[in-house]
């Protein structure tokens, strides 16, 4: 990876950790959205309309209207979530897999592999780095809590790992906050190709891989 662009998804993975040193136990979206767009310069999502990242930190934007089909297709998913903390959680895996077929087209990563990385760095077009990751998939459960779709979590902002100086590589992911336990989930989908589930874990596991 050249030294520019590893020194900026470096510095934007520090910003975002440093910025959640003091995150509360219950996350408050207007604060999850400032913390989350404005350094991207990237709309927040509406119901009726969403800004997907790509190209490797979010240097392609694709506007996207969610329509009424979308936000039914959303319902259904997340009922099956409704009985349970654990169910909600595999109701958003599926609707992270829904919503990535979903954006695809529009956005042009019908081919984007896992862990999208140094081999891409040339030419990152279609492909998705854990800038675009994290923040389309903060958009996404931002996108299910305005739907009243979240019962048992709320949104965080994404969260980063790895500083270099730690010796782990930089990396960010999208957060859910557990509403009964104030456990943080990190809701991962660089690691999955096109169409996968993001891989959902608790945060302290998340935080303490490579």
């Amino acid at each position: 990876m050249p030294r520019r662009r590893y020194q900026f998804v470096a510095i934007a993975a520090f910003g975002v950790g440093f910025a959640l040193c003091a995150t509360p136990a219950r996350a408050d979206r207007n604060s999850v959205i400032a913390e989350t767009y404005p350094q991207y310069s990237v709309s927040p999502p509406t119901t009726n309309q969403i800004v997907v990242c790509h190209d490797f930190g979010c240097q392609g934007r694709a506007v996207i209207g969610v329509t009424a089909g979308d936000r039914q297709q959303l319902a259904g998913i997340m009922a099956s979530g409704r009985g349970s903390a654990k169910a909600e959680r595999a109701a958003v895996a599926q609707a992270g897999a829904w919503f990535d077929r979903r954006i695809a087209r529009a956005a042009g990563t019908v081919n984007h592999v896992a862990r999208a990385g140094m081999s891409y760095t040339f030419k990152p077009e279609g492909q998705l780095d854990c800038i675009d990751t994290s923040r389309n998939t903060t958009t996404l459960l931002l996108l299910l809590d305005m739907l009243h779709l979240l019962r048992h979590h709320s949104v965080d902002a994404p969260r980063a790992r790895g500083f270099l100086f730690d010796g782990k590589p930089p990396h960010a992911t999208a957060v859910l906050l557990e509403r009964a336990t104030g456990k943080r989930w990190s809701v991962d989908a660089w690691t999955r190709a096109y169409g996968q589930k993001p891989e959902i874990m608790a945060l302290d596991r998340w935080l303490d891989e490579d």
